[in-house]
């Protein structure tokens, strides 16, 4: 007998968390908002409201609103269209909210919609999935932040060492031109030399030039056979 007991007080007490949970969470269900233009003919009404989880509210879910003064007498409806701003609302019933409630162009209501809570609880499973792979994602940038950073260092201790071999490279190179430059200063000078030991053996040439004889032709007649050497 006690069993069934504490077993009936477990499953009550099971069910009271599970109703003050589910109310707890509905809470996402409610919203507020002011009537700005109201169609009797066709029994349509806009709603301007002002919340961020309006997006996920869309055509043809159902709400019912209610003035915060009395909540027991409430109207229903269903949505037809939305904006970033503002519903459009089909009310079957129009005539009997005007009949309970103070149904005028800019009376406040309180709203609720059980889709609005669905679609809200589902979005939410739908951001923890994204922040998961969000963050699956973070992780992969990490590595390869760090594949790209290790290739940077890579590359920066290649190019150290061929700069070092570069710096070493171009110090032989600097010591090979100046050989040659000093073989060419040498040669330059050895020509110069050469050249001044070629002119002052012109000079003395011309000064002891010779010729073979030592008289001439003197040409002094039309007539070759008159021509004599003196």
């Amino acid at each position: 007998m006690k069993f069934f007991s504490r077993l009936i007080f477990l499953s009550l007490f099971l069910l009271w968390l599970v109703q003050n949970s589910r109310a707890e969470l509905a809470e996402e269900g409610f919203f507020s908002g002011r009537l700005s233009r109201i169609n009797k003919d066709i029994s349509i009404v806009r709603v301007k409201v002002d919340f961020e989880n309006i997006k996920y509210l869309n055509p043809k879910d159902k709400i019912e609103f209610w003035d915060e003064k009395n909540n027991s007498q409430k109207c229903k409806g269903y949505i037809l269209g939305r904006t970033s701003d503002y519903l459009l609302v089909k009310i079957p019933e129009i005539t009997s909210c005007e009949k309970y409630l103070y149904f005028t162009t800019g009376a406040y209501f309180k709203f609720y919609s059980e889709d609005l809570f669905n679609n809200v609880t589902m979005g939410r499973e739908v951001v923890t999935i994204l922040l998961k792979k969000r963050l699956a994602v973070l992780g992969q940038l990490d590595v390869k932040d760090k594949e790209i950073k290790a290739h940077m260092d890579r590359v920066n201790a290649i190019n150290a060492r061929y700069q070092t071999l570069r710096d070493k490279l171009d110090l032989e190179w600097q010591k090979e031109i100046h050989s040659l430059d000093e073989d060419k200063t040498f040669a330059v000078r050895s020509y110069k030399e050469l050249e001044r030991r070629r002119d002052e053996i012109d000079q003395k040439l011309e000064l002891y030039k010779l010729k073979d004889e030592n008289l001439t032709l003197d040409r002094w007649s039309l007539d070759s056979n008159l021509y004599f050497k003196k």
